[in-house]
């Protein structure tokens, strides 16, 4: 049901973004050529010249705003992320119609309406979502769009959900409380407190004041969970049951059905797929060839400036864990004085790091240090797109100490990822990194890839994390 609301906001959303767009191009026109402040002696193309384009900009921003979130229940996390993406979504999408204007030669097209549409829909667009937001707050004060939950079970999954359900209001969820046999009643987590017993829902039912029950059993109550959904089916609650298996089982579990009986594989990693396998192949393959031609200039300026500061290789080479946790040589392009191997395998660089070179700095804060890495993908040892390898001495220290770990190993490590898109690169939290690479792996598809690729162009390439 909380998948239906989303699904009805997001649409909501969708409707209301391509009416603020549609009037934001009216708006645009009349403030070229028909306000009072318009030069009404330049000569320009009739109407229906400019509103042509009209269908193909509103598909094409709605399609931007989706890449960049606006649609997912993340943006509930506050309205200072959502206002960036709204301006990162909009200056994309004005280059991008700008270039298709200059492809296709539409040379008599204003090029200011472009700019008041950009400027103008970023503005609207965010008070129209400001406005709904306040509205749906202002209803939920009314007692309007409240649904009132009851939680079975105090778990990892019970935490989980209630985490979600405070992070998006705009659902209307209200969480009446917990019952457990486990924990001790008055116990509270984010304000949602233990009130009894899971024995007491008898009691409760009848009373008739809740709108779901939700389920949310340790995995060590299992067995009472027959008893539970039958009493609630009795009620005619409607009931929903969250595991408590995320830690061993992905959100999203393969199912095979075997001649009737249901099996759930742990893992389901769509690169085992040969298709999937080979198509990826293949694009790594002419990928990398088509940026070590692209980036030739960029990588023989870099040579250059390395060989002319410092003294040593210019391609710094380090063993590195890959595909089926086999190791390989991983190229970089040399940032750092040369140091003993000793020393060079104690640890990540820190702030200021004296042995970092002048250009090592400049190499590393724009990722172009990374590019020898072309050559690793190539090769076959990595992807452009995938998890990051790692060095085998912190593969055999995170592997006991972060679970699920080594199954990041499975796929080919990739020159960008999901985790680095989203800021998770340099010294940051790997448990965090492994999350995403987790969700990378599980969630793979041709589309995911592009999507990384193409924010790593508009937002991945500079490091702020690099030393």
């Amino acid at each position: 049901m909380i998948k239906d609301n989303q699904r009805l906001f997001n649409r909501l959303h969708v409707v209301l973004d391509a009416l603020v767009m549609i009037g934001t191009y009216f708006l645009s026109y009349w403030i070229k050529f028909l306000s009072p402040l318009a030069n009404k002696k330049v000569l320009h193309y009739p109407a229906d010249y400019y509103f042509f384009f009209l269908p193909f900009i509103v598909v094409g921003y709605l399609l931007m705003y989706y890449e960049f979130d606006l649609y997912n229940s993340k943006r509930a996390s506050g309205r200072k992320r959502e206002f960036f993406n709204l301006i990162r979504a909009n200056t994309i999408g004005m280059i991008t119609f700008m270039v298709v204007l200059y492809a296709t030669k539409q040379e008599h097209y204003s090029r200011a309406i472009v700019g008041y549409f950009c400027v103008i829909n970023i503005v609207l667009s965010t008070i129209v979502r400001n406005l709904l937001r306040y509205a749906l707050r202002y209803f939920r004060r009314k007692g309007y769009n409240r649904h009132f939950i009851l939680l079975i079970g105090y778990s990892k999954a019970a935490e989980g959900y209630i985490d979600k359900i405070i992070q998006n209001p705009q659902w209307g969820y209200v969480i009446r409380g917990i019952l457990d046999d486990r924990v001790e009643r008055g116990t509270v987590y984010r304000g949602v407190k233990v009130l009894g017993t899971i024995g007491n829902l008898e009691y409760i039912l009848p009373e008739n004041k809740l709108d779901e029950i939700a389920i949310t059993l340790a995995l060590d109550d299992y067995g009472k969970l027959e008893k539970i959904v039958g009493m609630c089916e009795k009620s005619g609650i409607h009931t929903q049951f969250i595991p408590d298996y995320n830690r061993v089982i992905p959100s999203r579990p393969y199912m095979e059905d075997i001649d009737g009986l249901p099996v759930i594989n742990i893992r389901h990693v769509p690169l085992t797929n040969t298709l999937n396998m080979l198509a990826k192949r293949v694009v790594d393959i002419i990928g990398s060839i088509f940026l070590i031609i692209f980036f030739s200039p960029v990588m023989l300026i870099s040579t250059i400036a390395i060989k002319l500061t410092s003294p040593g290789p210019v391609i710094f080479t380090q063993e590195r864990v890959g595909l089926r946790n086999r190791t390989f040589k991983m190229y970089k392009f040399r940032s750092m004085e040369m140091q003993k191997p000793s020393a060079e395998a104690k640890g990540w660089t820190k702030p200021n790091d004296p042995r970092v070179t002048g250009i090592g700095k400049i190499l590393r804060h724009t990722s172009m240090d990374e590019l020898p890495q072309l050559f690793n993908i190539l090769k076959g040892d990595m992807s452009i797109v995938g998890p990051r390898p790692e060095r085998p001495q912190f593969v055999e220290k995170f592997k006991e100490e972060i679970p699920r770990y080594m199954i990041k190993h499975q796929v080919r490590p990739g020159l960008t990822g999901w985790a680095q898109v989203n800021g998770l690169r340099g010294d940051t939290s790997i448990t965090k990194r492994v999350e995403y690479d987790l969700f990378y792996i599980e969630n793979w598809s041709m589309s995911f890839d592009i999507k990384i690729m193409l924010l790593t162009v508009f937002k991945g390439l500079i490091n702020k994390n690099a030393y």
